[in-house]
């Protein structure tokens, strides 16, 4: 439960520099829970970690590389390993010191509603009778998410118009679309009926965060993926057109076909299995659903050159091939040794290149299912790829902050974009690879000539203005 972001242990979800500072939650009364029954994980213990902690420790995000939305991830520790949890023993973990706000650093970050002293207790109670797994089968527990703090607003989306005329960006639960060239802000896309957890209207377009985004290469429709749906967005009005539900987890990639007739959704609960479903435009019918495909969250997905298949990347290390409509598998290729971020083809058919955990592309022999070659990319996380148009060249982004442009043929790096200070989670092209844009946990959206790779526009959410030169 995009991806094992290493920011740095248990760090708090930094935001932009634009953020409203707000005074921090000290430390959680402590009290004495007296209950005859053992606490229960799946009952207990995780709806407290769904409500507290998993936009920053679960789905796209994994803080310090620590995964709360599993249990295998929480016993495994994230950054300083099992001393995060260790069980029988609450006055030893992290984790406990944390959340009750005694440890550095406090958790939730600032900003948001610290753990109640009976959910703390709880907490605490879980620990000290050995943090048990949970007991086998049982029914899941119902999954209720909150809109994400104002001053949480990482950047995990974004998209190139085809016609290179606007930027989309995902920040938090907005949406926000600029003119690619003069970076104006253009508008925000609502979904009109959506409401808070208080049942008041809530001008966003997911009520979580926005975590996958994609244009229609006919220009028509742009598509939003949040948690366990997607938004179809018209492009020309902003209006939206199309709400689809009913997914396992968060949404974390989509993609359309070449001739825009089709729609691809990947995502999946964390070590559960992977989700892959595709729809038609227009109808919004789905025609695909794989089952069993993948053995965890699948982070990329991509259509073949001839709209006849898709490819996808997932946490379990794999990228695999499916025949579309059928979903018949068609090959896999294995090589990573870490998590596989994302997925890209060339416009002959021929490559397919993969972007993965382990700080490497592998470029792929589709015919032969060999691996051509390993690019060691970036110094953290490749954390998206994209092919730029007919070209065998495709656009790279990831943890170091760098987004960088490369030949599949040869593995050459062609060009680097600087700028980025934080980590980087999205990437967006035009299809003549001369508009790039990138986004990430610092909020702001870079736009860059991709032809010269100089930085042109730096996009603010509405209504902020640039940070006074020094």
């Amino acid at each position: 439960m995009r991806v094992l972001f290493t920011v740095g242990l248990l760090m708090t979800l930094p935001v932009a520099a634009f953020a409203q500072e707000k005074k921090e939650a000290g430390p959680v009364k402590v009290i004495e829970l007296k209950r005859p029954e053992p606490v229960v994980y799946e009952k207990d213990i995780e709806p407290i970690f769904y409500k507290r902690c998993v936009t920053c420790h679960s789905g796209s995000v994994k803080e310090s590389n620590f995964d709360i939305g599993a249990y295998e991830g929480l016993i495994k520790g994230g950054k300083r390993g099992p001393k995060v949890l260790v069980p029988g023993k609450s006055a030893d973990s992290l984790l406990y010191g944390v959340m009750s706000r005694n440890e550095k650093p406090r958790m939730p970050p600032k900003g948001e509603e610290p753990v109640t002293p009976e959910e703390l207790a709880l907490v605490k109670l879980w620990i000290d009778q050995g943090a048990k797994a949970p007991s086998g089968l049982r029914a899941k527990p119902k999954v209720i998410v909150s809109a994400p703090p104002a001053n949480v607003n990482p950047v995990r989306a974004l998209a190139v118009s085809p016609d290179k005329s606007t930027v989309a960006a995902g920040r938090g639960n907005q949406i926000h679309v600029y003119d690619a060239g003069s970076g104006t802000y253009i508008r925000s896309l609502v979904d009109p009926a959506l409401k808070g957890l208080d049942g008041k209207d809530l001008k966003a377009a997911h009520l979580s965060i926005v975590e996958s985004m994609a244009y229609s290469p006919d220009g028509k429709y742009l598509v939003s993926g949040g948690f366990q749906e997607v938004v179809l967005w018209d492009i020309q009005t902003g209006q939206l057109r199309q709400k689809l539900s009913g997914f396992a987890h968060a949404v974390v990639a989509v993609a359309f076909s070449l001739d825009s007739k089709l729609f691809a959704v990947a995502g999946g609960e964390p070590t559960v299995e992977g989700e892959i479903k595709v729809f038609e435009v227009g109808s919004w019918n789905k025609i695909t659903d794989v089952k069993n495909g993948h053995s965890d969250t699948v982070y990329g997905i991509c259509f073949s050159p001839d709209n006849k298949m898709i490819a996808t990347a997932s946490a379990d290390k794999f990228i695999k091939v499916w025949e579309i409509p059928s979903g018949k598998f068609v090959k896999s290729f294995e090589g990573h040794t870490h998590h596989v971020l994302d997925v890209g083809w060339t416009s002959d058919g021929k490559l397919l290149a993969s972007a993965g955990g382990d700080n490497t592309v592998k470029v792929w022999d589709f015919e032969k299912g060999e691996q051509a070659r390993t690019i060691n990319a970036h110094g953290k996380q490749v954390t998206r790829l994209s092919f730029i148009g007919k070209k065998a060249e495709f656009v790279t982004c990831g943890g170091d902050g760098q987004v960088k442009f490369f030949n599949a043929q040869n593995g050459g790096n062609i060009r680097n974009f600087s700028g980025g200070a934080d980590f980087v989670y999205a990437i967006g092209v035009s299809p003549d690879g001369t508009v790039v844009a990138s986004g990430g946990q610092d909020g702001v959206v870079r736009v860059f000539n991709g032809a010269t790779g100089a930085l042109t526009r730096e996009l603010l959410p509405p209504g902020v203005a640039p940070p006074a030169k020094k």
